[in-house]
């Protein structure tokens, strides 16, 4: 008999080891390494990727299915809102904030205006579960993907128990945004010798390096830092930033340096969209800062002195920092 269980059990088919395709985040030349690794208990791979991508770009995410990340976050604008201050949400509202552009992700420690949120496996459940944007529930999401085939088929795929919950869709959605990287702008392009700027672009980069550089450091083009720059508070909103979220008055009216990269693309500017296009974000540090605010970051005391053939040239410059490679690439669009 005992000899019959053995010879019974190695018969027996044992499931197939769960394999996945790992990928890694692409550090560019001469940039900094990430001061946290946002992948550390989440490994990226090509088979949670595509689940993140397909959850991207789901509509089904909010509650009447009307809206998905991709709706406010648009790969042919860097992953920002096309020229819109705020993006609409569900019933008609609007958000009360301009949507940064996704990409780079992986260099922040902090996510959102304020710095409210400081992993991205926790940054989809602001705009998830907030009445003026997506306005649902986890429950609601995790039920409507239980009923779908492929997503049964895709949770399999890139996690091991197969579970659809939110922890699996949490992971596969910042897998998906934090892969979205720009590092191929013309201005990369000139830094790695493939290129080289013209005249006004040369004379302009002089200008974004003597005047600009300190707080939208290269290569990131933002250090990452929250600071006052001068804007005054938008009565309607009443919005004071960083205050928010630390209760400290020596953080009103801050907020995070965003990014240049892309600047052609995330029009309007600053964090209500107040600003609709470089010229006028240029002259608002020439002659529009309120210097008397007592948290005015102490770099703009003076306003800064930018000529005007000087502005001309340092608009050219930041035209270079569009990247075609980032809101082209076919890895990122919206799945067939």
């Amino acid at each position: 008999m005992l000899v019959l269980v053995i010879v019974a059990t190695a018969f027996i088919r044992q499931p197939p080891p769960h394999k996945l395709t790992y990928l890694q985040l692409v550090i560019p030349k001469g940039w900094p390494r990430p001061t946290i690794n946002i992948f550390a208990n989440n490994p990226l791979t090509e088979e949670g990727f595509q689940l993140g991508r397909k959850l991207f770009y789901d509509a089904r995410l909010s509650r009447d299915s009307n809206f998905s990340c991709a709706g406010c976050h648009q790969q042919f604008a860097a992953f920002a809102t096309y020229d819109h201050d705020f993006s609409h949400g569900y019933n008609n509202s609007f958000t009360t904030r301009n949507a940064p552009g996704l990409f780079n992700l992986a260099w922040q420690k902090e996510l959102h205006w304020d710095g409210g949120v400081n992993h991205i496996e926790v940054q989809p459940l602001s705009p998830l579960t907030a009445e003026n944007e997506m306005a649902t529930t986890l429950a609601d999401v995790l039920k409507k993907l239980k009923r779908d085939t492929s997503y049964i088929r895709l949770f399999k795929i890139a996690f091991a128990d197969g579970s659809i919950n939110s922890q699996h869709l949490l992971k596969a959605l910042a897998q998906f945004t934090g892969s979205i990287q720009s590092y191929n702008s013309r201005y990369d392009k000139v830094k790695r010798g493939e290129d080289t700027f013209t005249v006004s672009e040369a004379e302009g980069y002089k200008v974004f390096s003597a005047r600009c550089n300190s707080c939208h450091t290269e290569p990131l083009f933002t250090d990452n830092s929250f600071r006052n720059n001068g804007l005054f508070l938008n009565k309607k909103l009443m919005d004071k930033g960083r205050m928010g979220i630390t209760g400290n008055p020596i953080d009103s009216l801050k907020f995070k340096v965003p990014s240049l990269r892309n600047i052609p693309l995330t029009f309007p500017y600053m964090h209500d969209g107040r600003l609709i296009n470089i010229s006028k974000v240029i002259d608002h540090y020439r002659n529009g800062i309120d210097t008397a605010q007592p948290t005015l970051d102490p770099l703009l005391k003076k306003r800064l002195v930018i000529s005007n053939q000087e502005k001309v040239d340092l608009m050219s410059f930041l035209l270079t920092l569009k990247d075609d490679v980032l809101t082209h690439d076919p890895r990122l669009k919206q799945p067939d």
